[in-house]
């Protein structure tokens, strides 16, 4: 896991993403089965700043030929590791993701954390990166060995709206 730098205040690391954005996302349909096959989406993404820049929500509507994808990130800093934690929901599934754990550094972030994908413990590692003023790159990946190799299975890149 990336550690922040420890002189650093990373309660502000997500400004750069408030507002609306256009979403072009690119899902592997069956992750850590071999396949290789992508389904392409588009739509929106909305961030919102809540207490002050110490939390901020993402609301993501997208379609595709394979249907819609509609979830929620809430992104939580706190202030005493200098990490953020990530969790997602998705309106399909009525629950929340357990956290994911990161930070940024040099204009790179990377969040980890442990779940479960098919009945089976994965790691699950999310990177942000490409960000500038106008767009910006998010990718997960799974990892079925303890993170001795990973697999792409989300790739989006936003683009500012206005």
């Amino acid at each position: 896991m990336t550690n922040a730098e420890p002189d650093r205040d990373g309660q502000h690391d997500f400004d750069f993403e408030l507002g609306s954005w256009t979403t072009e996302l690119s899902r592997l349909v069956s992750p850590l089965s071999g396949s290789t096959k992508w389904a392409e989406y588009r739509g929106t993404s909305e961030v919102r700043p809540i207490w002050a820049g110490a939390a901020n929500l993402v609301e993501l509507d997208v379609e595709g030929p394979t249907g819609r994808i509609q979830a929620l990130s809430l992104r939580l800093y706190d202030p005493a590791t200098r990490q953020w934690t990530l969790q997602s929901a998705s309106v399909r599934g009525g629950g929340i993701s357990p956290p994911a754990v990161g930070s940024f550094v040099d204009g790179r972030a990377e969040f980890l954390s442990e779940e479960s994908f098919d009945g089976r413990p994965i790691l699950v590692r999310f990177v942000i990166s490409d960000i500038t003023a106008t767009s910006c790159r998010f990718e997960q990946a799974f990892s079925a060995d303890e993170g001795a190799s990973w697999e792409v299975n989300w790739i989006a890149v936003d683009t500012r709206l206005g």
